[in-house]
């Protein structure tokens, strides 16, 4: 059954997760001349809705995908349209297929593409197994570049040969679901921080430092990268995606992938009809807090993609104004392409040091291009009346929080 406005406010505002827990604060801001009610509780943890383990792809800056199930589960029934225009590792398009909605993910950087929609089509363990044994790999291969601050040579070999091998393949149109499935586990364990990646230990563990940083880490840490064997780590962090997979899932997602849109466009000209779009669940670029072109080089390098291209298309708005002028053209479209009705969940957080509040700049953006604001979710890790205090009304750092701007099209 569709929600209106009143009966999700009335959901939220009586809310909570068990006996013990306290139910939502609610205060009201005034933005835009509007008065608009914010929403204060811990709306869903870790521990009381497990992720499925098909989520464990790391990616910079991504929400956990409890975030998007409490609200795909509020606003939308099975075989609803759930967007995400600015989806990244897909952790929205994801949630949304395992709960039987439709889905469309778009993001410019064709990283997000990799990442997503392989887990729609998911291949079984001895399929994974077989192909990486024939995958040939040269362990005397080299890259073009220096990777020696990474990779010992040996796992560089493999790494330049796997490279090759599935970029052979796509350019002859033979790349299946299974080289899609190993191309998205290898391109998520270019680096990190354990035995788990094919590089020596890097912080942060889900982007890549330049290599003259490497270097100075190798240096600090008196470290020199030892082999790693690709196609052991690749079958083992596959068999961790897959331990919650049945067969009834398998089918499902494939079923909603093959009918699912993936794109990478502009977020303000999708090729989405109008008025289709039930629900949109986002986190969109915010200031100039994340290079998100520069941290992928080497995920784009072993895709063959040109990371100076990804960057013309990212937003990376350096100034407010600029941003707010990006995010008006992408609410304009949403607006167009959202059924009466239906919502949209903003997700922001605060920069430069909490000085900008993302979620308040948001709202006058959304009510210009016409829709409402049903009011902004807080949700607050471990909440108290302490952490509601300081973390919210006064934007004091240490208050683990995640901002929602919730907008619906009346």
């Amino acid at each position: 059954m569709e929600k209106n406005r009143e009966q999700v406010q009335y959901f939220l505002q009586n809310y909570t997760h068990s006996l013990l827990s306290p139910r939502t604060e609610i205060d009201n801001i005034e933005i835009a001349g509007e008065k608009v009610p914010r929403f204060i509780n811990e709306f869903w943890t870790a521990r009381q809705r497990q992720a499925s383990s098909l989520h464990e792809i790391s990616y910079r800056a991504c929400f956990k995908p409890q975030l998007p199930r409490f609200f795909i589960k509020l606003l939308t029934q099975e075989g609803d349209t759930v967007l995400d225009p600015f989806s990244g590792r897909g952790t929205t398009p994801l949630e949304a297929g395992l709960l039987n909605r439709n889905i469309i993910a778009n993001d410019v950087n064709p990283l997000s593409e990799i990442l997503c929609r392989p887990r729609f089509f998911i291949p079984t363990l001895s399929e994974i197994e077989q192909r990486l044994q024939e995958i040939p790999l040269d362990r005397k291969r080299k890259a073009a570049q220096d990777l020696s601050m990474f990779y010992h040579p040996h796992t560089e070999g493999e790494i330049v040969s796997l490279k090759e091998y599935l970029e052979d393949r796509k350019i002859e149109k033979r790349e299946d679901h299974v080289d899609s499935w190993i191309r998205m586990v290898a391109t998520s364990r270019l680096t990190g921080h354990s035995p788990g990646f094919f590089s020596v230990y890097t912080l942060p563990p889900n982007q890549a430092v330049s290599p003259e940083r490497q270097k100075k880490i190798n240096q600090a840490r008196q470290q020199k990268p030892d082999y790693r064997n690709t196609r052991t780590i690749i079958l083992k962090k596959s068999k961790a995606l897959l331990r919650d997979m049945t067969q009834t899932l398998r089918e499902n997602l494939r079923r909603i992938g093959e009918r699912g849109l993936f794109t990478q466009e502009d977020a303000g000209e999708l090729p989405v009809p109008s008025s289709s779009v039930r629900l949109t669940v986002t986190s969109p670029p915010f200031l100039d807090v994340v290079q998100y072109s520069s941290d992928n080089w080497l995920r784009c390098w072993f895709n063959s993609i040109e990371t100076a291209e990804v960057g013309k298309k990212i937003t990376q708005s350096n100034r407010l104004s600029d941003w707010r002028e990006v995010m008006f053209r992408v609410f304009q479209e949403l607006f167009r392409v959202t059924k009466s009705g239906g919502w949209v969940i903003f997700e922001v957080g605060e920069v430069r040091r909490k000085t900008i509040s993302l979620d308040e700049e948001v709202v006058p953006l959304a009510l210009r291009t016409g829709f409402s604001c049903a009011g902004i979710v807080i949700n607050l890790q471990e909440f108290t009346k302490t952490a509601n205090i300081w973390g919210v009304n006064n934007n004091e750092v240490g208050t683990n929080t995640n901002r929602m701007v919730m907008l619906v099209k009346e």
